[in-house]
């Protein structure tokens, strides 16, 4: 009888997991029916110019599709998919290895591994107790005010600090706020909400100023180069600090929806917190180095936006310094190198990697211009909608300063011909760009969640379906109604 219950429990555990292959194979079986696929016809743009789809951008095409399904199903860890991403385009000579190879170690991955060791640092030194207990006795008992506070402080800090620095830093801080909601690490819907609503509300918070992501004066200095306009700090705040924060609210009320937290109380919870904080005591020494290190990064990364001096200087050296002292200052140690989710880390720099070959390789272009040109006669509402729509699905898969780059160009020669205005596509596409709800790929606060294992990345992209309508609902009411009652041009006549 014993040896059977044995032999059972080993027969279970070494099942093979028939769903995964599946997809696993489905992977597969994609990548290969689009790259030995016959030649695909060009694209072509309204002035008559072809774009050719070569045989290295039906590859990147083709990793494409194949990642994006491993990625979704989680066939294997997603940190491996990234390294396919990598072996695929040298293996079928897509990109040569030590380009496809160099995009892991992008300046964009470093700034997220900085950002990660900053939140671990956080936590270590005890800050984010400290702030997770004091948050608790300001909102209170009440989960649904739970959500609203981390929601607030997660936006408020995404207009003046990266998006993914805030991500890393506030995450740590919801752990803390997750353990005291008494069920240990098992998934609840508050925590799927807390954290899925952590990486939500970080994009929208970003979009409002020049602060929270790259992609804004990346896509002004574009948009200054093709139109001829300039837009300003605080015209971009303008038209995009309403957006931000109506998008914030409208997420809290999205998760007190879809995840309603089990307990609408926490009982005895903010003297719990009081008490908790009392014992931690007055700040120590290593805090206080903490926080002049983080807020010293910070701030110069900021200025960077105001001193012509300091803009040569790349934001990543600039955070990675935090790092380097940390160690210097001894607040951390080699052990703590074992801390970091390098699945995480793998994540972004496979993003980043595919990314970039579906730009260098002309395939991202030859989806831009087949999308677009499918709406050159279209009213200039749509057309506006069209473009939002595209820059917010390439930006679940590729850099979104990459998505913009490559749809403002042809929306901007078509744009006059339906007499629609430069800067509603820009800010439409601004808006969208910083808010990508399907993939864990699309940003990196989404893959700094992720780390919490309160959800699968099934699960991310079931609910950021609603979450992307949504946006796209916003989107058009800020096109349609919102900006031209604030001052902004959407049409131009003749």
């Amino acid at each position: 009888m014993g040896r059977d219950v044995a032999t059972a429990e080993l027969n279970i555990e070494n099942k093979i997991p028939w769903v995964k292959m599946i997809f696993l194979l489905t992977g597969v079986l994609l990548f290969a029916l689009v790259y030995y696929s016959q030649a695909w016809p060009d694209a072509v743009d309204p002035e008559g110019k072809h774009f050719v789809l070569s045989r290295e951008g039906k590859g990147a095409l083709a990793v494409f599709l194949l990642a994006g399904t491993w990625w979704i199903f989680e066939v294997v860890p997603i940190g491996v998919t990234s390294l396919a991403i990598g072996v695929l385009q040298a293996l079928f000579l897509i990109r040569p290895a030590k380009v496809a190879f160099k995009d892991f170690m992008d300046p964009s991955v470093m700034f997220i591994f900085a950002s990660i060791v900053i939140g671990l640092v956080f936590t270590k030194v005890g800050l984010t107790k400290r702030m997770a207990y004091k948050m608790l006795i300001i909102v209170g008992e009440k989960t649904s005010m739970i959500y609203l506070g981390c929601f607030l402080v997660t936006a408020a800090l995404s207009h003046i600090m990266a998006h993914t620095a805030v991500a890393a830093t506030v995450y740590p801080l919801f752990l803390s706020i997750y353990a005291l909601y008494g069920e240990e690490d098992k998934q609840t819907r508050f925590g799927k909400g807390l954290f899925i609503g952590m990486a939500y509300v970080a994009g929208a918070g970003s979009i409002v100023t020049l602060l929270g992501a790259a992609r804004g004066a990346v896509a002004i200095g574009f948009f200054n180069d093709v139109v001829g306009q300039n837009v300003s700090f605080f015209q971009l705040t303008y038209y995009m600090f309403p957006i931000g924060w109506i998008m914030t609210f409208l997420l809290w009320g999205f998760f007190m929806i879809f995840f309603k937290p089990e307990k609408k109380v926490i009982p005895g919870l903010r003297e719990k917190a009081r008490r908790l904080d009392a014992e931690l005591g007055p700040i120590t020494q290593k805090e206080i180095v903490a926080i002049v290190i983080v807020f010293g990064c910070i701030i110069t990364m900021s200025l960077r936006s105001f001193i012509p001096a300091l803009k040569p200087i790349d934001k990543t050296a600039i955070i990675l310094i935090s790092t380097i002292l940390f160690f210097i200052t001894g607040i951390l140690d080699i052990d703590d190198l074992e801390e970091i989710p390098w699945n995480i880390i793998l994540l972004f720099a496979g993003a980043m990697s595919i990314g970039f070959c579906l730009w260098e390789t002309g395939a991202a272009n030859w989806l831009a211009v087949n999308w677009l040109v499918m709406f050159q006669n279209a009213n200039w509402f749509v057309f506006v909608m069209s473009i939002a729509f595209f820059v917010m699905i390439m930006t679940n898969f590729i850099m979104n300063v990459a998505a913009i780059a490559i749809s403002l160009p042809v929306a901007l020669v078509i744009a006059p011909y339906l007499g629609v205005a430069p800067e509603v596509i820009l800010f439409a596409s601004l808006v969208t760009a910083g808010m990508p709800f399907l993939l864990l790929v699309g940003a990196a606060p989404n893959a700094i969640a992720y780390d919490s294992k309160q959800f699968t990345t099934g699960e991310f992209l079931l609910y950021g379906i609603p979450a992307s309508v949504m946006l796209m609902v916003l989107t058009a009411f800020a096109v349609w109604f919102l900006w031209p009652l604030m001052g902004m041009p959407v049409t131009i006549s003749g």
